[in-house]
């Protein structure tokens, strides 16, 4: 699994070491990325051994060629004595406010499913009424404090863990969905941290890394899909995930909504059954009031 960990071995402000850092993660090298951005070999030599400060559109350009994240792009105009130009305001600012808006109707829309909005590390910022409802038939969800994150809803023994079908198979394919859907495919040290803690509960399958998928799954359906035990009966689901296209912000691009799905058309009857007969006891988390 090409995915590294966002663990750079430099201070802030090394450059040339935080160069070289997302070149090794990118596997490419200097004559690659001289050929790829159109800046001769010579001179990233010149920025990695500081020898030579590029000027601001050139260090761009080296970032966008090597797919570095806008959180990290930052600290690499910051490390060349240039001021960050891409805003890092928190997801519910201001200026993040048309996002917001089009998050809300996304997961208002997809009722009666349930729908979150999270960030780069699984916390859920925002859901619809029928996330916490749907939840709620499982588990007290108001017993958790915020900020509440998905996986640890999903592994914690006394969350929903007990009601997960194949919990091995679910386990695996969530870990190796932490690495796949990574803000620019590396893992930060937040979410390294994450993973650790996930680790750490019992039972959680160590060949995670190299599990090749299920031999469970019907090979009718297209997808692993995530099952929820209710009263004997599995109800299937998959999801999708859609993210913030051409961000600006650091916090748009960490953002992704997930909407589940049933994978069939019982799953879907059944769903519907068990949300009329459970009341939520707590209203969906909006964007004016975090988790």
């Amino acid at each position: 699994m090409n995915v590294t960990s966002h663990d750079p071995k430099v201070q802030p402000g090394d450059l040339g070491g935080l160069l070289r850092y997302w070149r090794d993660v990118r596997g490419v090298s200097q004559l690659d990325l001289s050929l790829e951005a159109g800046i001769s070999q010579r001179q990233i030599s010149f920025i990695e051994s500081g020898r030579s400060v590029p000027g601001r559109d050139t260090l761009l350009t080296l970032a966008q060629t090597l797919d570095v994240p806008l959180r990290e792009r930052n600290a690499l105009l910051l490390a060349a004595g240039y001021a960050p130009i891409y805003s890092e305001a928190p997801w519910n600012a201001q200026e993040m406010h048309g996002v917001v808006r089009a998050l809300e109707r996304v997961v208002r829309q997809h009722e009666p499913f349930p729908a979150l909005v999270m960030d780069r590390d699984w916390d859920v910022l925002m859901t619809n009424d029928a996330a916490p409802r749907f939840f709620n038939c499982f588990i007290d969800m108001t017993a958790r404090e915020g900020p509440r994150n998905m996986l640890h809803l999903i592994f914690d023994p006394h969350g929903m863990r007990p009601f997960v079908a194949d919990w091995q198979e679910v386990a695996r394919s969530l870990l190796q969905r932490v690495y796949r859907e990574s803000v620019g495919h590396v893992i930060g040290a937040n979410t390294k941290r994450l993973l650790d803690e996930l680790l750490a509960y019992p039972d959680v399958p160590r060949d995670w890394k190299t599990h090749h998928g299920s031999s469970m799954t019907p090979a009718t359906l297209p997808m692993v899909p995530l099952g929820f035990i209710s009263e004997g009966v599995v109800l299937r689901y998959f999801s999708m995930v859609t993210t913030v296209g051409t961000p600006q912000n650091v916090a748009a691009q960490e953002l992704r909504i997930e909407c589940m799905f049933p994978a069939d058309d019982a799953t879907e009857a059944r769903h519907q059954q068990l949300l009329a007969a459970h009341a939520s006891p707590q209203p969906p988390i909006s964007a004016n009031r975090m988790p």
